[in-house]
C-alpha cells in the first residue's frame, strides 16, 4: 500500500492581467521612467504625477500603474505591483477600475492593506487621482494603530485587572468556605 500526501498549498506562478506580456511590461516601465506614472494611452497623467511628486517629497517613493477595466482576479494587481517593483524600488500602487494592488519594500503589508481598503471604497470607479490621493493619505496617516502596541496594552490591562481583583479580595477579608467537620454536621442533623 502506497500512501501519498498532497499539500493543501501549492506554489502558484504569478499571473499578470491579460494583455501584459513582456512587451507591455517594457512599455509600463518606460512610461514610469519620466514621472513615476504609467497609464493607458490618452490618459492625463498630470494630476497623478503631482500626487506622486508630493508623496515623494513626504518620503514615500511611490510609482502608480493604471490599467483599464478589471483583471480576472484582484490578486493579479498585486502580482503586477510586485513585478514592477523589481525595477521601480519603493512603493508600487496598481489601480484598475474597481480593484487595487500594492507592493512596497518600505511599508508593511498591514499598512498597505489598510490603505487598500480605503481605496476600494472610493467612487466613482474611474477616479484614479482620488484613489491615489486616498492611498497616500492612508499610508501616511500617523494614527494607524500598531498591532504590537495594542497587544501590549491589552496584556497590561489584563494583568492590572487580575492584580486589582486580588487586592480587593485580600482587602475585603473574604475567607474561603471550608467544609464543616463531619461529626459536627451529624450532631446538628440529629439535634
Amino acid at each position: 500500500m502506497t500512501v501519498t500526501h498532497t499539500s493543501a498549498f501549492s506554489l502558484r506562478a504569478t499571473k499578470l492581467p491579460d494583455g501584459l506580456d513582456s512587451k507591455a511590461m517594457t512599455e509600463v516601465r518606460d512610461d514610469l521612467a519620466d514621472n513615476s506614472v504609467a497609464a493607458p494611452d490618452g490618459a492625463d497623467q498630470d494630476d497623478l504625477a503631482a500626487i506622486v511628486d508630493t508623496a515623494r517629497e513626504q518620503g514615500i517613493a511611490l510609482s502608480v500603474v493604471v490599467i483599464e477595466g478589471n483583471p480576472g482576479h484582484d490578486s493579479e494587481l498585486r502580482d503586477l505591483a510586485t513585478q514592477v517593483a523589481e525595477t521601480e524600488h519603493g512603493t508600487v500602487l496598481v489601480l484598475s477600475q474597481d480593484w487595487v494592488g500594492t507592493y512596497s519594500d518600505s511599508i508593511s503589508r498591514v499598512r498597505l492593506e489598510l490603505a487598500e481598503d480605503h481605496v476600494r471604497g472610493v467612487r466613482p470607479a474611474d477616479s484614479v487621482d482620488v484613489k491615489t490621493q486616498t492611498f497616500v493619505d492612508r499610508v501616511q496617516h500617523e494614527g494607524m494603530i500598531d498591532p504590537t502596541t495594542v497587544t501590549i496594552v491589552i496584556l497590561l490591562g489584563f494583568i492590572a485587572t487580575i492584580a486589582g481583583l486580588a487586592w480587593l479580595k485580600a482587602r475585603s477579608g473574604v475567607k474561603a468556605i471550608l467544609p464543616e467537620d463531619d461529626s459536627r454536621a451529624s450532631e446538628r442533623v440529629a439535634g
